[in-house]
């Protein structure tokens, strides 16, 4: 089995830019699931049932969350009645949406797993990813789960790595989001995990993190806290595929792409 995951959307031209390059990636690479972080594809940030759409309209076959899955509250019912779009599992606002999600291929049955982090992220005040990742294993392993795929939503790199060796050989990928920057680590872990600590991002190439770059410039230099706003001009598309073998549901090539 051939799985890509997409590194976070960012809004409108993010979503494009999906639209544009994943149709023919997934046919000249034979990809058979794509995951994509939409956490940030609406305009302004956070995720609407649109945005959500467009990227399934694309090809997504599961959207994942961070952050910011939350922020707007005209998505709430939408993740209560999509399976197939997550948000953390950790998120102390657990009655909205779910973390977790078992999708049948026919050939297999593949369980998406998504945690937020802790370390710099207090605001989100998320439960120890540790534990819930046990939690949840334990779930796709009673419901049958032949592949287990986890997206970490975190911000630092310590706790992506030590997330992803304690969970090597439980779960066949595990690949980081959040910091929009791509990482350059990718491997296959000692007992057969496929690992990532970043996936990158998805969105206007020139840009702070998605954001005009001025802006965030403006606010580190002269404490100017105006609005954000999305860049404009040239795309990228950043993710990670991962070739599992679904005998022994282990990572058997992985590659880092950049587009």
């Amino acid at each position: 089995m051939r799985l890509l995951a997409v590194g976070d959307v960012c809004g409108r031209l993010g979503c494009e830019y999906v639209r544009s390059k994943l149709p023919n990636l997934k046919k000249e690479k034979n990809i058979d699931v794509v995951i994509i972080n939409g956490e940030n594809s609406a305009e302004g940030n956070g995720v609407t049932n649109v945005s959500a759409e467009y990227l399934f309209s694309c090809g997504a076959d599961i959207i994942t969350g961070g952050n910011h899955s939350l922020r707007r509250k005209e998505v709430y019912e939408y993740l209560d009645q999509n399976e197939f779009i997550l948000r953390p599992h950790n998120l102390p606002e657990a009655e909205y949406g779910r973390g977790y999600c078992l999708v049948d291929f026919g050939k297999f049955r593949l369980a998406v797993i998504n945690l937020s982090g802790k370390i710099y992220l207090e605001r989100v005040g998320a439960e120890n990813p540790f534990i819930c990742a046990d939690e949840l294993l334990k779930k796709a392993e009673e419901d049958g789960a032949d592949i287990i795929v986890v997206d970490f939503h975190a911000e630092a790199t310590s706790e992506k790595r030590a997330l992803g060796l304690y969970l090597d050989g439980k779960v066949s990928a595990f690949f980081g989001t959040h910091t929009h920057i791509q990482t350059a680590d990718e491997q296959i872990l000692p007992q057969g995990t496929g690992y990532i600590t970043d996936l990158g991002m998805t969105g206007p190439k020139n840009s702070v993190l998605g954001v005009k770059s001025e802006i965030i410039i403006n606010r580190l230099r002269d404490n100017d806290m105006s609005k954000f706003e999305f860049a404009e001009g040239d795309g990228i598309l950043c993710g990670c595929i991962f070739d599992i073998d679904l005998t022994t549901k282990r990572t058997t090539r992985i590659e880092r792409i950049s587009i």
